[in-house]
């Protein structure tokens, strides 16, 4: 000890790193080792409030899904089959809508909803397949006999359309989603547009269309006349062909980092999305997602995109005008789904 230091007491001459000098009262160990051991708290705590955030904004996110009774048992339902299968909707709904906006996207006013596009995706070991099912496609409804695919959701909503798809095609519907015109023009814009290229002029005033031949970006009111119009030679039979060229290119950039990754994109798109996907009420949002994953791999070539294939056209006093599936490769189709098999080349039409 250094002369003259008080006993038990510090020696003020003594310099940090005096070997002679106390440890802190408490006998532990420095204030600046003290300080360093802080950090890992810190560290712990900013990790965990992350987590919660973000489990929380799952679960609150999951809670804006519209949920209605769907997918329900019914007699002679067909058992459930290999792979996943979506059955996914976009409606003329309107709801959401003021009169303004629906003068400004063309979309007319009509109370209820009805079916503007259907879709069936498949995904499995069999591979990734998204195919249109022709909403002008004449097909038993159980109830109210043969009549237009669409028919069946203006009968009975989309219970009754999920009994019909199911029916016709013997493959086992495990989810649905359906969205409506406002969702869909919400979307888009939540995003910044998406990138379509047009092969020839396409003008359609009832569906406020005005486009010219390019690759450019549509914003929602565009796209949604893209979508909807029928204004061809083929009429729905190449609408459906544009409803999966653009679905596929929504989600793809849904789920591009460069949206998922920016704020100020992936929160509005994930409000928007959330507020206006009506789902069954045994599907979440890890549903959804897994949904809009299994739409971008097979639009990006990692799959079939297809229609059913036509066999003919016919009329009805009750239906008008109306397309038939070709039974044998409609048959062979439906098949390849419900063995969760690759879809026969043959079989494949645009």
């Amino acid at each position: 000890m250094h002369q003259g230091a008080p006993v038990g007491g510090h020696d003020p001459y003594a310099g940090p790193h005096d070997p002679y000098a106390p440890g802190p009262p408490d006998g532990g160990v420095p204030l600046r080792r003290r300080r360093r051991r802080r950090w890992p708290k810190v560290l712990g705590a900013v990790f965990v409030v992350l987590v919660l955030l973000v489990v929380g904004g799952y679960f609150y996110l999951d809670s804006r899904l519209k949920r209605e009774d769907v997918l329900t048992d019914y007699a002679g339902r067909v058992a459930d089959t290999p792979g996943t299968n979506w059955l996914i909707v976009g409606s003329d709904s309107r709801e959401g809508l003021s009169r303004d906006q629906e003068n400004d996207l063309a979309t007319g006013h009509a109370e209820g909803r009805r079916t503007d596009s259907m879709m069936l995706l498949h995904y499995g070991s069999g591979g990734t397949s998204l195919i249109s099912l022709p909403r002008d496609s004449y097909v038993p409804i159980p109830g109210h006999g043969s009549n237009k695919l669409n028919a069946s959701f203006a009968f009975g909503g989309p219970k009754l359309l999920v009994q019909t798809v199911e029916m016709a095609t013997r493959v086992h519907i495990d989810h649905y989603a359906e969205i409506g015109f406002g969702g869909f023009v919400g979307v888009v814009d939540a995003i910044g547009g998406v990138k379509i290229c047009v092969k020839e002029r396409m003008k359609d005033p009832k569906a406020g269309l005005d486009l010219q031949p390019g690759c450019q970006n549509l914003n929602g009111k565009q796209a949604l006349g893209y979508v909807r119009t029928r204004k061809f030679a083929r009429a729905d039979l190449e609408r459906v062909e544009h409803q999966r060229q653009f679905f596929g290119a929504l989600m793809k950039k849904a789920t591009s980092p460069g949206v998922m990754l920016n704020p100020f994109d992936s929160i509005p798109l994930a409000l928007h999305a959330t507020s206006n996907f009506r789902v069954d009420n045994n599907d979440h949002l890890y549903d959804l997602i897994r949904m809009m994953w299994a739409m971008r791999g097979v639009t990006g070539g990692d799959g079939v995109t297809t229609t059913i294939p036509i066999g003919g056209t016919g009329s009805s006093a009750s239906a008008g005008s109306y397309i038939t599936w070709d039974k044998t490769r409609s048959g062979q189709l439906f098949d390849a789904l419900r063995q969760d098999k690759p879809i026969p080349q043959n079989v494949i039409t645009k």
